[in-house]
């Protein structure tokens, strides 16, 4: 490979909650072993060297006065777009900049919903969709997502028209890839579930941040893309945030094609007066959608596949009683505890605690709204999946044994 995804870093100290802070309460690492960050979705993983060098860069001018967002800026949305998810007729004017998703989410049900108004959402749910849209006052209405025969997760098509028409509902999330199931869904589910929501008049907020990370050759389908309806009445939101471990620096954006929608979203997004890009956070995207970006996203894709082929193998042949979907995109696993919790007389809690002590900072799964969950994630060099399945082995699901 051409860039370096087997060092493990040292992040202490360096503003990296996912490694400063256990997420588990009351939970402590055992002396003797060391801390392997599974939990909050960032990566463990030196981001692209094209990203550093243009904030270095920029960086080494020292004015950083008020600006704009330049041509380049742009320029690279359009480039990646077309190249990474074959997007074509991409104008300067369908894109907006938003400070995060969830912002962008917020800004979109605000301009076009009333306080206490029903939105749809499947559910396992993001848990930052459940305390934003809570949070600002509007009901959610859970559509749960069911496992075929083959375990893979599917939207209840029927249940969605329902609870559209029981709520009276006209707004409503579609997260693609799905997190935390790792759906990435194929062109026939999103026409069908786009088809439900045109039927009854409902917009859509497509969050598509995981849209790069993709797993074992599955593809990216843009919900937009899937029909003339969808092109105008889909909010569509991403950022170089997940793919490339930017988080921290902020920075989203939303694709709009539908000028009302656009007008009134923006409009919205203005309102706080503190929807606005930070230099460094410009650049950073412009480096990180060069081609090395693209290389270095494809060579990532694969890490991530050979984490999680391995994860899901070692825990569908060795944990009795825990149970996953093989997830297609994202780079976490969303494990169902039950069966291990109930034969073993333990709660989730103290499954969770027993993994914290050696070390696997995993996390609490049921705030996405499954009841003996446990989310993890795979995004650390692969050495740190293999030992992190051997400690949970020997330590907490086949100790006993």
């Amino acid at each position: 490979m051409t860039y370096d995804f087997t060092t493990i870093m040292d992040r202490t100290g360096k503003d990296s909650i996912a490694v400063d802070i256990i997420p588990v309460p009351d939970a402590k690492v055992q002396e003797g072993f060391t801390k392997i960050p599974m939990w909050v979705a960032d990566m463990n993983f030196a981001t692209a060297p094209t990203i550093t060098d243009a904030i270095i860069e920029r960086a080494k001018h020292p004015a950083f006065g008020y600006f704009s967002e330049s041509d380049e800026y742009f320029d690279s949305i359009i480039r990646w777009q077309e190249q990474r998810n074959q997007v074509t007729g991409l104008t300067k004017e369908c894109i907006g900049y938003e400070n995060g998703v969830l912002g962008g989410l917020i800004s979109a049900l605000q301009a076009f919903c009333s306080a206490g108004d029903a939105v749809l959402l499947h559910s396992p749910t993001y848990v930052g969709f459940t305390g934003s849209i809570s949070n600002n006052g509007y009901k959610i209405v859970h559509s749960d997502l069911v496992q075929d025969e083959n375990g893979v997760w599917r939207m209840d098509y029927a249940d969605m028209d329902a609870k559209i028409k029981k709520h009276k509902i006209h707004a409503a999330v579609f997260c693609s890839p799905h997190n935390p199931c790792g759906r990435v869904w194929e062109r026939w589910e999103i026409e069908k579930a786009m088809e439900v929501y045109e039927a009854n008049d409902c917009f859509v907020i497509a969050d598509e941040i995981w849209s790069d990370l993709l797993l074992n050759g599955n593809k990216h389908i843009p919900t937009q893309s899937v029909s003339d309806w969808a092109k105008n009445n889909v909010i569509a939101l991403y950022a170089p945030s997940k793919t490339f471990n930017l988080a921290g620096l902020i920075g989203s954006y939303h694709i709009i094609y539908n000028s009302y929608l656009r007008d009134r979203v923006e409009k919205q997004s203005s309102l706080s007066h503190y929807n606005s890009m930070n230099v460094l956070s410009m650049h950073a995207l412009i480096g990180a959608y060069k081609p090395e970006g693209a290389l270095w996203v494809d060579e990532l894709r694969q890490v991530l596949s050979d984490n999680v082929n391995y994860a899901y193998d070692y825990i569908t042949s060795h944990f009795k009683g825990v149970t996953l979907a093989k997830p297609e995109g994202t780079y976490m696993l969303y494990l169902n505890c039950e069966q291990w919790c109930r034969e073993h007389e333990k709660t989730l809690d103290e499954l969770l605690k027993a993994g914290v002590a050696v070390g696997v900072i995993w996390q609490d799964g049921r705030p996405f709204h499954r009841p003996y969950a446990i989310r993890v994630n795979l995004a650390v060099p692969h050495s740190l999946v293999e030992e992190a399945m051997a400690r949970l082995d020997k330590y907490v699901f086949n100790c006993g044994v």
